[in-house]
């Protein structure tokens, strides 16, 4: 009877290993998912922030390092997740102890909740620029109103839907590397050249000389960089997990989102910097020659952001009720989002990035400088103490240096502090993770 209800109990896949055997992902498929998922509407918005409150090159300065730095710190997650063949759950499982990591995966799911309704609604808006602009719209019309966007939103909530009914590896297997980064990149090289274009009718020199207007500090507009690849570090391990390399892994994540992510926030500051202010960035995109169709194409690519979020908040709700399928859970999850993007005004993007940096930030400087050495600890435990007090210590430290020392920033002291004592207490009589091929 014992054996029977053991057979009837679901496995829970996010806290076990994936087999070597089954790990599919080369150099170019974690580059081209990275890429991919380091392109978007919201990072050229988040890049459009940092002007005039810094000056150009400073903004240049900050994008080159936050991104490279943020990139790093992703990467080398991804490679903790090849090595050990855990999900962004089982890694929080094996720090944190089973019981006290229940608190940072929940936290996942709500943080994961908001970019999937934020890319949902940045698709709404896009598209619904685009049917103005293609077909006309007369003020007060449908597209205007509440109808075009409650359809439209419909519209793409389906789409996500539909995606993830499928797999997960045949969709960056099969599209993403294949179809989608050719692509994205041709919109991207379109809207540089006819952005840059401008600046250079307009005056470059004037805009690299350009100084800050104030408000923000070279640190701190590395920390608004560093945030966007470090609220994806929640999200990397559940892909990473299936590589079949570490060196690949971590190479191709790197390569792929440190590329992306400073080719938008560049975009994002050469954009800003063409228009007259306050316009919106989504109809200075589409003032540009050809604007249509690359608009239309990274609308496109925004879908594999809304998925990557999707999927893996699927995996984290799959982590805590191992009946419910990953499958299953996916579809329930793009559900909520999509009736969300309906219903809540989702416009303060810049709180939110810092706030989550607040949270996972500390919450991952721990699991690198517990597991980073290959160290599996906490994983028959309820809770580990230590773990839990530094990832406290390290919000408290993170807003604390915002609050009273906002010049020297937050992410990367907050990062070394906990990175540093983590390392420091980490038992040494642990046992070690299995790594997969170097």
């Amino acid at each position: 009877m014992a054996s029977d209800h053991s057979h009837s109990t679901p496995a829970n896949l996010a806290l076990t290993p994936v087999p070597q055997g089954d790990r599919v992902f080369h150099f170019h498929e974690h580059a081209a998912l990275w890429f991919s998922l380091g392109t978007g509407l919201l990072v050229m918005q988040i890049g459009a922030y940092l002007v005039p409150a810094v000056g150009t090159q400073d903004a240049l300065i900050a994008i080159v390092l936050g991104s490279l730095i943020g990139a790093g710190l992703l990467a080398w997650t991804a490679r903790l997740g090849c090595q050990t063949g855990l999900a962004s759950a089982g890694l929080m499982h094996a720090t944190y102890g089973s019981a006290f990591a229940r608190l940072p995966v929940l936290l996942n799911i709500a943080q994961l909740v908001g970019w999937t309704t934020f890319e949902l609604v940045i698709m709404q808006e896009g598209t619904v620029a685009i049917l103005k602009q293609a077909l006309g719209s007369e003020p007060g019309g449908v597209l205007d109103g509440t109808t075009g966007k409650l359809l439209v939103t419909l519209l793409w909530g389906g789409v996500l839907i539909a995606l993830m009914a499928g797999s997960m590896l045949k969709l960056v297997r099969k599209f993403v590397s294949r179809f989608g980064l050719p692509l994205v990149i041709a919109s991207l090289v379109w809207l540089t050249w006819q952005f840059g274009t401008r600046l250079q009718a307009q005056g470059f020199e004037t805009f690299w000389n350009r100084p800050g207007a104030g408000g923000m500090g070279l640190f701190s507009a590395m920390d608004l960089v560093i945030a966007m690849p470090v609220s994806w570090l929640p999200l990397v391990a559940d892909y990473a997990r299936h590589g079949k390399r570490t060196a690949s892994t971590l190479g191709g994540t790197w390569l792929g989102y440190a590329l992306a992510n400073m080719w938008c926030y560049a975009l994002g500051v050469m954009v800003v910097s063409t228009v007259e202010p306050g316009t919106n960035l989504v109809g200075a995109l589409l003032l540009a020659q050809g604007g249509l169709i690359a608009l239309g194409l990274i609308l496109l690519d925004e879908m594999d952001n809304a998925y990557g979020d999707a999927h893996s908040g699927a995996v984290s709700v799959h982590s805590l009720r191992p009946r419910w399928s990953i499958r299953g859970a996916g579809l329930a999850f793009a559900a909520v989002c999509t009736v969300f993007a309906l219903l809540l005004p989702i416009h303060t993007i810049e709180p939110f990035l810092l706030l989550l940096s607040s949270v996972f930030v500390p919450l991952y400087g721990v699991i690198l400088g517990r597991l980073g050495a290959g160290t599996a600890l906490g994983a028959n435990r309820s809770v580990d103490w230590s773990a839990a007090a530094l990832w406290v210590l390290g919000i408290a430290c993170y807003h604390l240096l915002a609050k009273f020392a906002p010049q020297f920033g937050s992410a990367l002291p907050t990062l070394a502090l906990t990175f540093t004592l983590a390392a420091l207490s980490r038992p040494r009589d642990a046992g070690g993770l299995t790594p997969a091929r170097a």
